[in-house]
């Protein structure tokens, strides 16, 4: 009796496990990253890595720490992250990259050459970039990795309260565009570069309450700017160092420049790096810290006495 009754036994305890039989759980899904590419992804990878500081910030923030096997050498954030093994990204330590086996790795437009991509996915491992042009498209990519790691609701928790947060911040939206102070960012002092319009410091500073000095969009996102160039924009804040560093860097090498309305008036401002660089969970705190910049920009009205 009990032989033939063994056979539907095990087939209820099977019926009652909470995992769905493996012919209805797809091992993989295909998606398209924000480059337009078609990739085959694990359905819920084990093993990923960042190859950009500001994907390796969202995979700690989303994803199960546990399932990140490496950072790149510029990964300082969070402190969890240098407990990582490095592997280098720029050049790309392929060898290295390869040997560690990771089922995807996620990475940034421009951080990756589209030629170490194809390598990556000839040998079986996906690369998956995000872009951003707007504050939003760092939340909606966010959401986006919370999915493809398996960790949906960590990922919109994250997102609603950044939302709410950059909701706090006063709204410049409706200001006059010409009342707005040009803002422009460097990155590099010889030959001198710049954050161009086709960047998300264009959103970052829309919403801080400036706008970005450099309105025409060149093919580079950063693009290199003439003196004569700079003098035509006349910035009314730069950014880039403290006044007193570039003044005697900066404007000591470009002594005509010291004609533009950011130095006459002393709006010359050191930015935090990281939270420039980086369209990350912390993509919030750079607007804030713009937005402090540009408030401490905005010319005073002189009070006038009661007496």
């Amino acid at each position: 009796m009990r032989r033939i009754l063994l056979g539907p036994l095990l087939a209820l305890l099977v019926a009652c496990q909470p995992d769905k039989p493996a012919s209805q759980t797809p091992a993989t899904v295909q998606v398209t990253d924000d480059l337009g590419r078609l990739l085959t992804l694990p359905a819920h990878p084990r093993r990923v890595i960042g190859l950009a500081p500001s994907m390796t910030e969202m995979l700690f923030a989303v994803a199960d720490t546990a399932t990140i096997i490496a950072r790149t050498p510029n990964d300082n954030y969070p402190a969890a992250a240098l407990r990582k093994p490095v592997v280098n990204n720029y050049p790309l330590d392929l060898e290295k990259l390869v040997a560690l086996k990771p089922d995807v790795i996620f990475t940034v437009e421009g951080m990756t050459s589209p030629d170490d991509a194809q390598r990556l996915q000839q040998l079986g491992i996906p690369v998956y970039y995000q872009r951003y042009r707007r504050v939003e498209d760092v939340f909606a990519g966010i959401d986006r990795l919370g999915v493809l790691v398996s960790r949906p609701t960590q990922a919109k928790r994250l997102t609603d309260s950044l939302r709410q947060e950059l909701k706090t911040l006063p709204d410049s939206a409706r200001a006059p565009i010409a009342t707005l102070s040009k803002v422009l960012a460097i990155t590099w002092q010889d030959p001198i570069y710049c954050y161009g319009q086709n960047t998300l410091f264009t959103d970052q500073i829309r919403l801080a309450g400036g706008q970005n000095a450099v309105t025409e969009t060149f093919a580079q996102p950063f693009p290199a700017l003439t003196r004569e160039y700079i003098l035509k924009l006349n910035p009314d804040i730069l950014l880039g160092g403290s006044f007193e560093k570039l003044d005697s860097t900066f404007f000591k090498n470009y002594p005509e420049l010291r004609r533009i309305n950011a130095y006459k008036t002393h709006s010359i401002y050191p930015i935090t790096g990281d939270l420039m660089e980086r369209p990350g969970p912390r993509v919030v705190e750079s607007v804030r810290e713009l937005r402090q910049i540009v408030e401490k920009s905005i010319p005073r009205s002189p009070v006038k006495s009661s007496r």
